[in-house]
């Protein structure tokens, strides 16, 4: 799989004898004609592309299938195929490591229009998740308004509004 790009947050100067722990991802690009499928958080106030961290010895593509299922009900996904690895570099605040490695892959599929059920965990709830079919670039519009007004966007905006840019780009 092709690489995109790789982020490192302004905290980490060097790798030089700090833990890293790694964290693999799969992340599901689902387009239909200029919309495309999306995570819309309240929280955050953004737009993300559907998917997540994969399981322990889970396969990557049953690991992207599981997410996007989860996430925004999809039905009938198909035509599965491999996009990039976007990588990231972010402090990490648990005992076991000092930087995370974030390694997403992403795929692009297609699926049924119409939803089904979601399966979010609590704190996507709380957070006030929600699949949503979105044109690209007012979702790449809202997130660009998104990070120039927060005073704490984080690089997962950052990841998600590269994607889409890409994504727009390239398959449109």
């Amino acid at each position: 799989m092709r690489h995109l790009k790789t982020t490192i947050h302004s905290d980490i100067e060097h790798l030089d004898d700090k833990t890293v722990f790694q964290r693999k991802a799969a992340r599901a690009i689902v387009i239909d004609g200029e919309d495309i499928l999306l995570l819309y958080t309240e929280r955050y106030h953004d737009y993300t592309i559907p998917g997540g961290g994969l399981d322990e010895g889970e396969d990557m593509i049953a690991g992207m299938v599981r997410e996007l299922e989860e996430e925004t009900g999809a039905q009938n996904i198909h035509n599965i195929k491999p996009y990039g690895i976007y990588e990231e570099f972010r402090p990490w605040y648990k005992d076991n490591a000092d930087v995370m490695h974030m390694i997403s892959y992403c795929y692009t599929c297609k699926i049924d229009r119409q939803l089904g059920e979601t399966a979010y965990e609590d704190y996507e709830v709380k957070n006030g998740m929600k699949p949503v079919w979105m044109n690209i670039h007012a979702a790449i519009a809202h997130n660009e308004k998104t990070m120039a007004e927060s005073p704490q966007k984080g690089m997962s905006i950052e990841r998600e509004t590269f994607l889409l840019q890409l994504v727009a780009k390239e398959m449109l």
